[in-house]
């Protein structure tokens, strides 16, 4: 499948190696601002080749709109846009013709369809999360409307953590997104890269200003469309939401978030207070108006300059060395991507509460 949401649908098209990657974003309602500034900045943040901390593939993933915009404001009609490639360098990609490269998705796919493209891994690369990027701000247009926020940093780099404080100021200015012990990070990163090889990361992201009621009751639950949009990115192999896997090692007692009353308003909703956030803002698959804190987990760069052992077409055993230019911590850009995905599905959500009470309806048609 190619389409992401349901109110808000995100179809995406292109190879890593073709002439562009790019997509339809439909169901944006009309007379939303587009800050094409604001969405340029979110691509400048994942494009590769901005530091020594990313793959030198230098793409200037510059955006242009096809349609949905007009006069700087959405129309309601689809959106449609594309990122041309200019960089791509195929040729460094030969020696791959008829090679399945491990920890990769070359085998999976030529199992699936029954081509290997071999250029850069086609359709499976990481290049197609620059539209991913571009949707999620054009979904975080809409949610500026109603004050929501959404905010991801890197926690750890392999063993080195940023502890247990989150410093959001240091990962808007970090080049690799640290929320702290940001120096360790750029260290380990840069020694696992000279040794040819690559090192995992975990991002933290945290939603907040989400109001309560977002999310479905059983079948498309805000926290499993979290994780499946989470999921769904390159090399992510573990999605945690509040307290996680830790929540498996806790008695109700210590997981549970009691609950007060902030003051005396008549409005209950919007006065309840959560005296912990064990949760992760998420109950019962709908969000209670606390911070929504989620983590990803993404696994170390599967292209790294060792020799492997893998086979070829020929079902022959071959050592090889791989070429090209590549990541040396996929979760650094994969952070951009992450926070693109929250802000994808909460508007999503967003769109989709609109209609589950009678009464927002009867506000709409008078």
């Amino acid at each position: 499948m190619n389409t992401f949401g349901t109110r808000l649908r995100l179809t995406t098209f292109g190879e890593s190696h073709g002439v562009a990657v790019g997509a339809v974003l439909d169901g944006m309602p009309c007379g939303v601002r587009i800050d094409t500034k604001f969405l340029q900045s979110e691509l400048d943040k994942r494009r590769p080749g901005r530091n020594k901390y990313s793959t030198a593939r230098n793409e200037a993933d510059k955006i242009e709109i096809f349609s949905g915009v007009f006069e700087g404001v959405s129309t309601g009609t689809p959106i449609g846009f594309a990122i041309f490639n200019s960089n791509q360098k195929s040729n460094d990609y030969d020696n791959l013709r008829e090679i399945f490269r491990p920890g990769h998705a070359d085998f999976t796919y030529f199992a699936k369809y029954g081509i290997r493209d071999h250029r850069g891994g086609g359709r499976s690369s990481a290049r197609e999360s620059a539209v991913r990027v571009a949707a999620g701000a054009f979904a975080q247009m809409l949610l500026n409307e109603f004050n929501i926020s959404v905010n991801s940093g890197v926690f750890s780099v392999g063993d080195i953590s940023s502890g247990d404080v989150l410093d959001w100021d240091l990962a808007n200015k970090s080049e690799i997104f640290s929320l702290g012990n940001e120096d360790a990070m750029k260290e380990l990163i840069m020694k696992t890269r000279d040794e040819h090889d690559s090192i995992g990361a975990c991002v933290v992201s945290v939603a907040s200003g989400v109001m309560a009621g977002l999310g479905e009751g059983l079948y498309n639950k805000l926290d499993a469309a979290f994780a499946e949009a989470l999921m769904g990115i390159n090399g992510v192999k573990a999605v945690e939401i509040g307290q996680g896997t830790n929540a498996s090692r806790l008695k109700g007692s210590q997981n549970n978030d009691q609950i007060a009353i902030k003051n005396s308003s008549k409005n209950l909703i919007k006065n309840v207070e959560f005296l912990s956030n064990n949760s992760g803002g998420i109950l019962g698959g709908i969000s209670n108006s606390d911070d929504i804190v989620l983590k990803t987990h993404f696994k170390p760069t599967p292209s790294i300059f060792k020799s492997q052992q893998t086979i070829n077409l020929n079902g022959d055993k071959i050592d090889f060395e791989l070429r090209g230019r590549h990541d040396p911590c996929i979760g650094i850009r994969g952070c951009v991507v992450a926070n693109a995905m929250i802000r994808l599905v909460i508007a999503d959500m967003l769109l989709l509460n609109a209609s589950s009470n009678i009464n927002n309806l009867k506000k709409i048609y008078n």
